[in-house]
Formats: C-alpha cells, sequence, structure tokens
C-alpha cells in the first residue's frame, strides 16, 4: 500500500527561465528526512537522488522554523527544479522572514544555497538567487539582500561579486566557522569576470 501523498504546498512556485523554485512543504520534509524518497519524490514530480539525503540538517532546521512561525513558509526551503526535465538540481531558502533580529541590520534577508556537485557551474545559482530576490522584492519590498559564504568556497565568492555583494565582515559561525557576509542592494549589478 502506498503512502498517503504530502498535502500539495499552497505556496506559488518562482518560475525563472530555466527553473523552478517549488516549496518544500513540512510533509514533504518529513518524508525526506525519514528516507521515504519514494514519497517525496512523487509530491515533488521529480526523482530524488540518495544524496538528497545529506541534506536532512537544513530540511530540519527549515521544517522546524516553519513549525514556529507558520508565516515562515513562503521564505523556507525550495527545491530547484529543471524546466526542461524536473530534475533537481538543488535547493535554495531564506534563512528567515524579512527583517529578523539576527540579522543585526546587515541586510532584510539571507539566503542561502546548494547546487549538487553534477549541476555546478552551470549558472543555476545565479538563476536561483535572482529569481528569489526578485520575489522578495515584490513580495515584501525587500532592499538589502545578504549571502554568507566560506572563505574557502571560491565559487559561490566569485558568483556573488559577479551580482555585486560587497564584503562586510567576517564572522565566526558556531556551526560553518569562518563566513563572509556579503551586502547587495537590489538591483543586483551584475559584473562579469574575466
Amino acid at each position: 500500500m502506498q503512502s498517503p501523498m504530502p498535502a500539495a504546498s499552497t505556496v506559488p512556485d518562482i518560475v525563472s527561465p530555466r527553473l523552478i523554485l517549488r516549496h518544500l512543504t513540512p510533509a514533504m520534509l518529513r518524508a525526506s528526512m525519514e528516507a521515504r524518497l519514494a514519497e517525496a519524490a512523487r509530491w515533488l514530480g521529480a526523482p530524488l537522488p540518495i544524496s538528497w539525503l545529506e541534506e536532512a540538517a537544513v530540511m530540519s532546521l527549515r521544517l522546524e522554523q516553519m513549525e514556529n512561525e507558520p508565516e515562515y513558509a513562503p521564505w523556507s526551503m525550495r527545491a530547484m527544479l529543471r524546466r526542461e526535465d524536473g530534475q533537481l538540481v538543488g535547493h535554495i531558502n531564506f534563512h528567515t522572514c524579512p527583517g529578523h533580529a539576527y540579522l543585526q541590520g546587515r541586510g532584510d534577508v539571507e539566503l542561502g544555497y546548494t547546487v549538487l556537485p553534477a549541476f555546478r557551474r552551470q549558472g543555476y545559482a545565479s538563476e536561483a538567487l535572482l529569481a528569489c530576490a526578485g520575489w522578495a522584492v515584490e513580495t515584501a519590498g525587500v532592499k538589502r539582500f545578504v549571502l554568507s559564504i566560506s572563505p574557502d568556497n571560491l565559487p559561490s565568492q566569485a558568483l556573488a561579486a559577479s551580482l555585486g555583494f560587497q564584503w562586510l565582515e567576517r564572522v565566526d559561525d558556531p556551526e560553518d566557522g569562518p563566513e563572509d557576509v556579503l551586502v547587495a542592494d537590489w538591483p543586483f549589478t551584475r559584473q562579469h569576470h574575466v
């Protein structure tokens, strides 16, 4: 007997030229965290690689946030699905609703993302960041965005620079270690590096 399908998300997709950014409901996150990948994949409409289970920590964090703050749901974790074939290429999320105190005035919202290894260096992170930022501007009037990136993550550092993010400070995150805090105002200034 098949497990019942999780409730479909009431949060609309964010669509960009190559991606669908689909909100992951609490039921879908629970199914993923419990390694019920077939059930989660049916809901998502895309196969989920076994490596998806490696994202359990962020899934757990975002699930807890949605349970404690229902208004956070539209800002929570979204699957990056390739429009042409529904392939999962990564995920993206806002760390909180706009204006959260933890940002300490650095910006309105912080974004985080992961692109699965097989799909890196193909522009998916940039496209997802631009689509989510545009959505945040339209939805909540967000003006300033924050990224926290490990100093050793050179591809993400280069991506941030190409979108006009500027270094603000280095912090020592208790979970992730040293991170550079970068900020950019909307609209982002696209810069092409040679």
